[in-house]
């Protein structure tokens, strides 16, 4: 007998928080865990590693790998072979029979690597060196300088996996034309690990408690568990990149999420029939909990103009 978690058909980050907010209950009863993801028809970078995250952490909860049943859509799955989930899934999940490994350029930025120590790190940043001249120059029209901050930043993001979580992450990105929502070119990063976490990483030097306060402290502060001058400040540098190319930051970590998102895309979901938020930073509290840290960046086309929202119409 088994428990069965559906994925929803759009695998991004809100069906990761709708599946964060079945563990509890799911992996109470003890029972072997299926993670059916049949009907997924489209996945995001960081939905193929939050469902890598997820069967991690049920593993840690149950002691029992869970099990995955792969997309139907051809598309969708030969885009995860073609990313390389599979050999990343074997080591999380019971999947059923042989999964078809990867042939041929996958088109992305960063197909999906595991994450355990410095090397790893050099690796990312190595691998994603052509791919960030070719796909953030050609396709988003950053410049020479941009794509060495980009990759600098990537640095940044992976080596807190390895500082601060004291556990496997991932990292993975791709670009995408968001045509209905944006009618322009993004690129989505998304950097995750089933660690310690911001408050119990920063709990030892830092007085705030709770999972957003620890977030606040470090994003928006600067604050670091280390006692060394200048530490710290490595995600508000994160963070001042993205807002000089006009992009949006999303770091969750424990039950909450710290938000730095950009005017484009708060018109957006206004646009979409939600309130626009007139503050870049968001703040949000109360989630379901979740272990370590899940990172999402979406960086705009840098030479296409954006869509008006409501109130710039």
């Amino acid at each position: 007998m088994s428990r069965v978690l559906s994925v929803s058909p759009e695998l991004d980050h809100q069906a990761f928080e709708a599946l964060v907010a079945e563990l509890p209950d799911a992996t109470r009863s003890g029972v072997s865990i299926l993670f059916d993801a049949s009907a997924v028809t489209w996945v995001s970078p960081y939905g193929l590693i939050g469902l890598l995250a997820l069967g991690r952490e049920v593993e840690q909860r149950t002691g029992k790998r869970p099990m995955l049943e792969p997309p139907r859509n051809r598309e969708v799955s030969g885009y995860m072979e073609r990313m390389e989930f599979w050999p990343a899934a074997q080591n999380v999940f019971q999947l059923p029979g042989k999964q078809a490994r990867r042939h041929g350029d996958s088109g992305a930025l960063i197909e999906i690597t595991s994450i355990r120590s410095n090397e790893d790190v050099h690796a990312v940043v190595k691998k994603v060196g052509e791919g960030a001249r070719r796909i953030l120059q050609g396709r988003l029209g950053y410049s020479k300088a941009s794509v060495i901050h980009f990759s600098i930043m990537l640095s940044e993001v992976c080596q807190n996996i390895v500082e601060h979580a004291g556990s496997l992450g991932w990292a993975c990105a791709q670009t995408y034309r968001w045509q209905r929502r944006l009618g322009r070119e993004v690129a989505v990063l998304a950097v995750m690990d089933v660690g310690i976490g911001f408050e119990q990483s920063l709990g030892a030097r830092n007085a705030s408690t709770g999972s957003a306060a620890a977030l606040e402290a470090a994003v928006l502060r600067g604050e670091s568990r280390f006692k060394d001058r200048g530490r710290g400040h490595g995600l508000q540098a994160i963070r001042r990149q993205v807002l000089e190319w006009h992009g949006s930051l999303r770091i969750r970590s424990g039950a909450a999420m710290v938000g730095d998102i950009a005017e484009w895309e708060r018109r957006l979901a206004a646009g979409a029939g939600g309130e626009y938020a007139p503050d870049r930073v968001s703040v949000k509290t109360g989630l379901p909990p979740f272990p370590g840290a899940q990172v999402m960046i979406v960086l705009p086309a840098a030479e296409e103009s954006i869509t008006p929202g409501p109130e710039a119409a």
